[in-house]
């Protein structure tokens, strides 16, 4: 009881401080425009889908009908976590490796296995995450969609039972949709990353750095400056046919609550096609910039807040003679792909 009550204490003292989202209301899908979706800050859309046929469906088991009917039922990998880790996907104790297993599995199967299974708490946690709606639902967009998002956006289907995903960060612009079950989303400003106790950028659970800090239980000896995060940071819950857009490299964590949960998402970036991933860019500049002396970081931090991040920089040379310092498209953008493939080899 003493270990409960103290939980109970960190989970209280953890949401009392959080602010909540700015929200906004759409009488339909089709008033959302692409230019509300270039803010620099979340907002929560109440009801955005509600219109969509698969949240109408009166229950889990006529969600998952209406998901059958569609299915190619290809193999997708999924994500299994004993029921001890309380659906929490995360490091394994040490840290040499994971605390849930990957599984290749049959669309359907999962399906089936998670409504047959909706009535039992200490299951495993079985997770579908990031998978392409267009893969394994080819007709599903037809009546699912978002039309102003027409940036030849990602979208993906996350299906499970109780889950906690750790916080971290996309490159991208991000708008989720919640299907089924119910969401908590935990969000943080990109300026939080000192607080949130990242680890590894190229050892983690799912190709993103994430927080180290146990959102439910957080251990504030160990991360004190959690608390400076949480002063900061915004927490909402939403239900079937609420959506949320995150910004670009905003941190969020996700809860899914019930035993039978749906999300789809949206990810889209604004920047050319040619634009390379921004964190190849920060390994490379691990690589070549993070192990010199003191002043020489120094003297390249100023030069690549001139050339990289200053838009002006390169105003005073003739716009033909620019090279890397003009404008990207796919010529230059396949000039310098070479150029790298060579210094790197």
């Amino acid at each position: 009881m003493i270990g409960l009550h103290h939980h109970n204490l960190l989970a209280k003292e953890r949401t009392a401080v959080l602010k909540s989202l700015k929200e906004i209301s759409l009488s339909s899908i089709n008033e959302l425009s692409i230019e509300m979706l270039t803010q620099t800050e979340p907002f929560v859309m109440r009801g955005l889908v509600n219109d969509w046929p698969i949240v109408q469906c009166a229950n889990n088991h006529e969600k998952a009908e209406l998901l059958l009917k569609m299915s190619a039922n290809k193999a997708v990998p999924a994500w299994v976590a004993p029921a001890q880790e309380k659906g929490r996907f995360f490091y394994d104790k040490d840290m040499k490796g994971f605390n849930f297993a990957q599984k290749n599995l049959f669309f359907n199967d999962v399906l089936n296995w998670l409504i047959d299974n909706q009535a039992e708490t200490d299951k495993a946690t079985l997770y579908l995450g990031s998978t392409s709606i267009d893969y394994i639902l080819p007709s599903y967009r037809e009546q699912h969609d978002i039309p102003c998002l027409n940036h030849a956006p990602l979208v993906s289907l996350w299906m499970g039972n109780r889950s906690r995903v750790a916080a971290h960060f996309d490159a991208t612009d991000n708008v989720a949709c919640v299907l089924a079950g119910e969401r908590t989303f935990t969000l943080f400003a990109p300026d939080q990353w000192d607080n949130l106790y990242v680890g590894p950028i190229e050892f983690n659970p799912a190709g993103q750095a994430i927080s180290l800090v146990d959102f439910d239980n957080p251990d504030f000896k160990r991360f004190p400056k959690f608390k400076h995060a949480l002063e900061n940071g915004y927490e909402v819950r939403l239900k079937p046919g609420d959506g949320i857009f995150i910004p670009s490299m905003w941190w969020h964590s996700v809860k899914a609550h019930g035993a039978f949960n749906l999300l789809q998402n949206y990810w889209w970036r604004q920047a050319p096609e040619e634009a390379a991933n921004p964190t190849d860019a920060l390994v490379h500049a691990l690589l070549g910039i993070k192990a010199l002396p003191k002043a020489q970081r120094e003297a390249w931090k100023a030069i690549f807040d001139k050339l990289v991040f200053d838009a002006e920089s390169a105003e005073h040379i003739p716009e033909h003679a620019r090279g890397f310092l003009g404008d990207l498209d796919e010529k230059q953008a396949r000039r310098m792909r070479q150029l790298l493939k060579r210094q790197l080899d």
